[in-house]
């Protein structure tokens, strides 16, 4: 039977109208929790207002949807089903000759819609805004002044000191950050009063301090002063290095391959990076996995018997995937899965067993 665009529309605009409120409810309480804890934090720092909490709480709200998106579209469409089977609109709509899978057509064009929009347009706002909420969180509530970027020139890394601070560039890196060569070392005093320049051959990251080999020390005079080794104090690790690239969070879909490549080219791991990016890709067949499933616990309701015990297992199910992905995920960071499946087996098997659930439940 050809599916009408009447009967699509109409479920379709049913079944958004309880995603999008699901979502909305979960984003206002999750809104009112971050406020609270920014309150919080800030409490014993005068600089921060009541505008500025505000502003972080929405800075942060974009990256929280991402997560919390999964779960509207289940619980969501847990509640249109189960309203579509009490209603006898999915009688009705068995008895016009539609199938099951006809009737989640609308249901999955949508949530397909929603995910390809999600990384295509609305990531790269998101990840802006997170950018600048970290930003934020680390200058206001944490007080942490030191800032690392990696271009294909190389390495920045600026650090506060108790004097003023200094900006270290180094071409080549290698042992994940441990080692710097090629360093070009600016050192100044107060904000802006150029104190120093050293330039050295080789930098080791060592316990509160750089070594540096074969250096050239230019001071405010002018005058080059060839040093064999010498040391620069230092608060920084080789995991505070690492952890101080831009977070995946805070990256475009469309700019975290050449990021990737910059990582790799300059020696450092990006499993971080690569596992956010298939992520992102695998967000939309995510989202049908997870209608799959609420179609699989609400239509089961059309029985009359166990209502209540189907769709507390729906949700225990939800609950149970996004721990088994963060699972997953973690063996994916720790490099003892690959970051393609890491990202794609949850959603991959999810798939799986909602439409083995849903050929059992037309069968039966």
């Amino acid at each position: 039977m050809f599916f009408s665009p009447t009967l699509f529309t109409y479920f379709a605009r049913h079944f958004i109208s309880y995603v999008l409120s699901i979502f909305l409810i979960i984003m206002a309480i999750i809104f009112l929790l971050d406020v609270v804890e920014f309150l919080r934090r800030g409490a014993s720092k005068e600089t921060v207002s009541m505008a500025l909490i505000l502003e972080m709480a929405i800075l942060k709200a974009p990256s929280i949807g991402y997560k919390i998106l999964p779960f509207a579209v289940l619980f969501g469409s847990m509640m249109a089903f189960a309203k579509i089977v009490k209603s006898s609109e999915l009688v009705a709509a068995h008895a016009a000759g539609l199938t099951i899978w006809q009737i989640l057509i609308p249901s999955i064009s949508v949530v397909l819609t929603i995910g390809v929009l999600w990384i295509a347009a609305i990531n790269p706002i998101s990840s802006a805004l997170t950018a600048k909420f970290e930003s934020l969180e680390n200058r206001v509530l944490r007080n942490q002044n030191n800032a690392l970027s990696l271009s294909p020139g190389g390495l920045w890394i600026r650090e506060k000191n108790p004097n003023g601070h200094s900006v270290l560039h180094a071409r080549a890196i290698s042992n994940d950050g441990a080692t710097l060569s090629n360093v070009t070392i600016f050192i100044f005093k107060n904000e802006d009063e150029f104190s120093s320049r050293i330039d050295a051959k080789h930098a080791k990251l060592k316990t509160g301090f750089w070594e540096l080999n074969d250096t050239v020390l230019i001071t405010d005079d002018g005058v080059p002063k060839k040093v064999a080794s010498s040391k620069l104090l230092t608060r920084l690790t080789v995991d505070n290095i690492q952890d101080s690239f831009a977070s995946p969070t805070t990256m475009s879909f469309w700019d975290l391959p050449q990021f990737i490549s910059v990582l790799e080219k300059a020696g450092f791991s990006a499993v971080r990076h690569r596992l956010h990016w298939h992520a992102l890709l695998a967000s939309p067949l995510l989202l049908c996995a997870m209608v799959l499933i609420a179609a699989t616990f609400s239509l089961r309701l059309s029985t009359r018997t166990g209502s209540k015990k189907w769709i507390l297992a729906g949700l225990f199910f939800g609950f149970f995937l996004y721990f088994m992905t963060d699972l997953v995920f973690a063996l994916g960071l720790s490099g003892r899965i690959p970051e393609v499946f890491a990202a794609w087996t949850p959603v991959m098997v999810t798939t799986l067993i909602g439409i083995t659930s849903l050929l059992y439940l037309e069968d039966a």
